[in-house]
C-alpha cells in the first residue's frame, strides 16, 4: 500500500479518547481504541478539522522550523496572501516583508504574484475546456484530497492547473539562479502556510515535484514577525501586492479575479464543500462554469494555522484590497506563460473506502456491512469509537471491529447472559434433588 505523508498528526499523551475528532472528520479517518484517537493513513487529507474540535489539543500540525534556513546558501521567503491580514491596519505588506528579511530569509516573492497568474489562466482555461461543467479549482489541496478519497468520479472536473504558491516558488527558484548563480540545490524556499495540507502538498505534490523546500507555520512565525515590526531596524520593503491575487485569502477572491462573465460559484468550509460536491455528484450544477471550493470557513484566512479571527482578518484584507486596488495602476503588468502553469497530468484517486478491490468480493462484503447496519441501533452515538453504525459495520467486516464494540449489542449480550446465569443458579445436579436438569430446563 502506498504510504502518505501527513502533517496532521496525533499527541497520544493528551488524547482522552473523547471521541470528539470522530464526528467531524469529513472521511471517517479516525477511531477511537483502547482510549486513544487512532489516525488511518490512507484516509486523512490533513484539512485539519481535528485540530480544531479537539479540546485537548491533542491533534497537531507538524511544520518546518525556522532553524531549517540554516540548510540552504540562500533562502526564499513565501508569504501566503492570508499572511497580510494578520497584523493591524497600519501594517502593510512592504512591512511583512521587511521582516521577513530581519529574521534570517534572504529574499521573498508573493504567493499574491502566482495567484494573479493563474487568475489569468483561469479565464483562458475556461474559455477553452471542454471538461464537464462545473470545472473545480485545484487551489485548495484538502478539497483535491477530498475529492481523491470520497468524490473519485469528480477529478475529471478538477482544473488542471498549479496552485499559486507552486507558480511562486517556481519563479523565485529561477529568479535566484539566474541573478545570483545559484544551483537549484542552493536555494531554499518556505512558504508561510496558514493550513497543515498545504504542508502535505510540498511534502507530497500532486505534480512531478514541489519548487518548494518546507512550509513554516503562519502560527509560529508570527510573534517572530511581530517582534521584527517593531524593531527601528526592520525596513519597509519593495511589494509587488496585486490586490486580485491578495484577494485570493479569503472565500471568493480567487473568483472575483477571474475578472470575466462565467458562472461562478464559491463555497467554503469542508461540510459545505462535500455537500456541494454531493450535487455535482447527482448531476446538478452543470449551469455553473466554475467552483472556488475551500476547505476552511472563509477561506485561507480561517486556516488552522493562522494565529488571527476570521473575522478580524476578512475586515482587514477587503480593507487591504481596496487600498491595493487603488494603487493598481502603478504596478506593471505581470507576465503570464499558460503551458508552465499546468500540471503534467491529471490526479488519480485515492479509493480507500473501497471495501474491496475485487467486485465480486466486494458486493458480499457491501451485503454484510448492510445486514449488520441494520442489526445496530443507528444513533450514531459514537460510544463505539467509530463515526457512524454503518462505519462499525464497514469496521467488522473489514476486521477492525467487532458487534460487543456497541454499547446497545453489548448490554443485549449481557442480558442474555443474566437470564442464562440466574437458570443456572437455579439448577441442581440428580444426585443432590428430585428435580433433573431436564426438568429445570423444562420449566423455561
Amino acid at each position: 500500500m502506498q504510504k502518505y505523508f501527513h502533517s496532521v498528526m496525533l499527541d497520544t499523551e493528551k488524547c482522552k479518547g473523547c471521541t470528539n475528532c470522530i464526528k467531524y472528520c469529513p472521511t471517517e479517518a479516525i477511531r477511537v481504541r483502547e482510549g486513544r484517537a487512532q489516525i488511518i493513513e490512507e484516509r486523512c487529507i490533513d484539512c485539519g478539522e481535528c485540530i480544531r474540535i479537539c479540546p485537548n489539543r491533542a491533534k497537531l500540525a507538524v511544520t518546518d522550523p525556522l532553524e531549517r534556513l540554516a540548510e540552504y546558501k540562500h533562502t526564499i521567503a513565501l508569504p501566503a496572501p492570508s499572511l497580510y491580514a494578520q497584523f493591524g491596519p497600519r501594517v502593510k505588506p512592504g512591512d511583512i516583508l521587511g521582516a521577513l528579511l530581519d529574521i534570517g530569509f534572504d529574499d521573498y516573492f508573493e504567493v499574491a504574484v502566482g495567484a494573479e497568474i493563474i487568475s489569468a489562466c483561469l479565464a483562458k482555461y475556461l474559455r477553452d475546456s471542454d471538461l464537464p461543467r462545473p470545472l473545480i479549482s485545484s487551489a485548495c489541496p484538502a478539497v483535491v484530497r477530498l475529492m481523491q478519497v470520497r468524490f473519485p468520479g469528480l477529478l475529471e472536473h478538477i482544473v488542471l492547473l498549479d496552485t499559486p504558491m507552486e507558480i511562486a516558488a517556481r519563479l523565485a527558484r529561477e529568479k535566484a539562479m539566474q541573478k545570483l548563480g545559484l544551483k537549484d540545490e542552493e536555494i531554499g524556499v518556505f512558504f508561510i502556510t496558514p493550513c497543515p495540507a498545504k504542508v502535505t502538498a510540498v511534502k507530497q505534490p500532486f505534480g512531478n515535484r514541489s519548487y518548494v523546500d518546507g512550509a513554516i507555520s503562519m502560527s509560529i512565525i508570527y510573534s517572530d514577525i511581530k517582534n521584527a515590526l517593531q524593531s527601528p531596524s526592520t525596513i519597509i520593503r519593495e511589494n509587488r501586492s496585486p490586490a486580485a491575487g491578495v484577494g485570493w485569502g479569503k472565500a471568493g477572491g480567487e473568483n472575483h479575479a477571474i475578472s470575466e462573465h462565467w458562472s461562478l460559484l464559491a463555497v467554503d468550509g469542508i461540510h459545505s464543500v462535500i455537500n456541494l460536491l454531493e450535487e455535482i455528484e447527482r448531476g446538478g450544477l452543470s449551469d455553473i462554469d466554475y467552483v472556488e471550493a475551500q476547505a476552511c470557513t472563509g477561506g485561507c484566512i480561517g486556516g488552522p494555522l493562522v494565529p488571527q479571527n476570521l473575522f478580524v482578518s476578512r475586515v482587514r484584507m477587503e480593507n487591504l484590497v481596496k487600498i491595493l486596488h487603488a494603487e493598481q495602476e502603478q504596478l506593471p503588468p505581470i507576465k503570464v506563460d499558460y503551458d508552465s502553469c499546468k500540471l503534467p497530468g491529471p490526479i488519480k484517486p485515492r479509493p480507500t473506502l473501497m471495501l474491496s478491490e475485487d467486485i465480486n468480493e466486494a458486493i458480499k462484503m457491501l451485503e454484510q456491512v448492510e445486514k449488520i447496519t441494520a442489526d445496530l441501533p443507528g444513533l450514531d452515538c459514537g460510544s463505539c469509537g467509530s463515526p457512524s453504525c454503518r462505519a462499525l459495520a464497514e469496521d467488522i467486516v473489514r476486521g477492525y471491529g467487532e458487534s460487543s464494540y456497541c454499547v446497545f449489542k453489548l448490554k443485549e449480550k449481557l442480558q442474555i447472559l443474566a437470564r442464562e446465569m440466574v437458570v443456572l443458579s437455579q439448577m441442581k445436579p440428580p444426585a443432590m434433588g428430585r428435580e433433573t436438569l431436564k426438568d429445570n430446563q423444562n420449566k423455561q
